[in-house]
């Protein structure tokens, strides 16, 4: 495992909130010119980029969890402590703390990135050692892939959907690849914000050996890159492409489903494991925590346990309508959820999500509710070829995926069968059903052009209950944070949703 190492440089533009997080670090604050001169240092330097990722605004928090409880999975808890409670009920400003943290957390991590880009050719010309040069090479190869995530995640929160015919003309985003040239501050269209994407992710490709690539990876690797172009395909309506990236992750043989079937443990499935372990044959790649480096507490709003260490507070409770949706025999209710007492007058018994509740070794140490990301599954990878199957009218194959992924999580049956008439539906709850809370839930509407609607549940808050959401409401798109439109010689143009 790569050592984690807390690096202040790529943290302060988190700090200057008044200005924006495209500008570049005042040289009075750090010095950077003499950085990247060896190895170690460019590995030093990846590390920071990782770091990054686990920030409370990105992975272990605002950018996983606020888009799934904007959408139709939770419900707010009467008693809540009203966190996350203008995301919940569609009160979006352009001021918003949250929106604009994930804004400038990734952009902070890209320009981590380009700091790194920007040295490493003059660090691999000192170089003269073979193997120290490919060491290099696949650092590079990890920074590009990050590059690519942060931009894909920045298109999927701040973009339309991707629609082929329309995307040149749609707004993308501020394309930064460089640290030390000045870069007008434009948003690029969508069309060549996508295309940058899987520039960077075939330059990752080409870096990244095959023979490396390993299940439970906490860096990116071969695999991880082919993975992500498999996501970013399906966002683009590439369906062949979708099929052929997920194909290649699937049919490795690195990685296997964490089934339902076999234990682990005399209590635990594998498929439990995989959440109170945070380690499964399942997990493309995670971002590795320790018990002295470690990401925000992402399962807090779901339990508050350790608000008294006797009853739980959740802020947010699961839909009825998610809860309904698992058949009696599939193990994912039991590793997703648990029901158990709240400590509120209402006294509210339900079934709470447990799958953030926490990494067994962090517990021992009384760190609760802190899980690993697994920023890619090789479940996800089964149900995108599935969708692009159902694309092209393949729907014995899509049915053949979503057998081999349900019958891993059912003890018993789980046999999928879909048509033209019932594809979208059964994709919808089945992606419901496995990724709950990890993040995916809001673009998922989005790309399918779906609203959804709340209906009142038992001893929840009755604002954002009855909320209903046409497909073109504009804030499936969320707003460009104000600042970065105000900013002194921006020139970003902002959403339909700003204001």
């Amino acid at each position: 495992m790569k050592k984690k190492i807390y690096n202040l440089l790529f943290t302060l533009p988190l700090l200057f909130g008044a200005v924006s997080c495209l500008e570049k670090i005042p040289g009075d604050y750090v010095h950077t010119d003499d950085g990247m001169q060896t190895l170690t240092d460019a590995e030093e330097t990846v590390n920071g980029i990782y770091t990054g990722l686990m920030s409370g605004a990105l992975y272990s928090g605002y950018l996983v969890l606020c888009p799934d409880i904007q959408a139709d999975l939770v419900y707010a808890v009467q008693g809540n402590s009203n966190t996350y409670g203008n995301i919940w009920q569609w009160d979006i400003l352009s001021t918003n703390s949250e929106v604009g943290s994930v804004y400038a957390g990734l952009y902070s991590v890209i320009g981590c990135c380009n700091y790194y880009l920007d040295k490493v050719e003059a660090l691999k010309a000192s170089l003269i050692d073979d193997d120290q040069i490919a060491s290099l090479d696949a650092l590079t190869g990890e920074v590009h892939c990050a590059r690519a995530l942060c931009y894909s995640e920045l298109v999927k929160c701040f973009c339309k959907a991707y629609d082929p015919a329309t995307a040149a003309n749609e707004l993308g985003v501020v394309l930064r690849t460089k640290y030390y040239e000045e870069e007008p501050a434009v948003r690029a269209s969508l069309k060549d914000s996508y295309e940058f994407i899987i520039s960077e992710l075939d330059a990752a490709v080409s870096l990244l050996d095959e023979e490396y690539s390993t299940y439970n990876a906490v860096y990116f690797n071969n695999a991880a890159a082919h993975a992500l172009r498999a996501r970013v395909a399906l966002n683009m309506q590439d369906w062949d492409k979708a099929i052929e990236e997920s194909s290649f992750v699937i049919d490795s043989g690195i990685f296997t489903l964490a089934s339902v079937k076999t234990k682990y443990s005399s209590t635990q499935t594998m498929l439990d494991f995989m959440w109170t372990g945070d380690a499964s044959y399942e997990i493309i790649m995670k971002l590795g925590y320790t018990s002295t480096s470690y990401g925000s507490a992402q399962g807090s709003v779901f339990l508050n346990f350790n608000r008294d260490y006797t009853y739980y507070y959740p802020d947010f409770v699961p839909a009825a309508s998610v809860i309904n949706s698992y058949d009696s025999s599939d193990g994912r209710y039991n590793a997703y959820f648990a029901e158990l007492q709240t400590g509120y007058s209402h006294a509210l018994k339900w079934p709470l999500l447990v799958k953030y509740y926490g990494n067994s070794s962090l517990l021992q140490q009384n760190i609760f509710h802190v899980n690993m990301p697994k920023i890619l599954r090789l479940a996800e990878q089964y149900l995108i070829r599935a969708e692009a199957y159902c694309r092209k009218g393949q729907y014995s194959k899509a049915s053949a995926d979503l057998t081999t992924l349900r019958q891993s999580r059912y003890t018993s049956g789980g046999v999928a069968s879909v048509n033209e008439e019932n594809w979208l539906d059964f994709i919808s709850a089945e992606r419901v059903r496995e990724l709950f809370m990890e993040g995916f839930r809001l673009n998922d509407l989005k790309r399918w052009n779906r609203g959804f609607e709340r209906t009142p549940q038992t001893s929840c808050q009755p604002e954002g209950s009855s909320l209903k959401v046409s497909s073109s409401d504009p804030l499936f798109v969320w707003p460009i944070p104000r600042n970065e439109i105000e900013a002194p010689g921006s020139g970003i143009l902002p959403n339909e949703s700003n204001r």
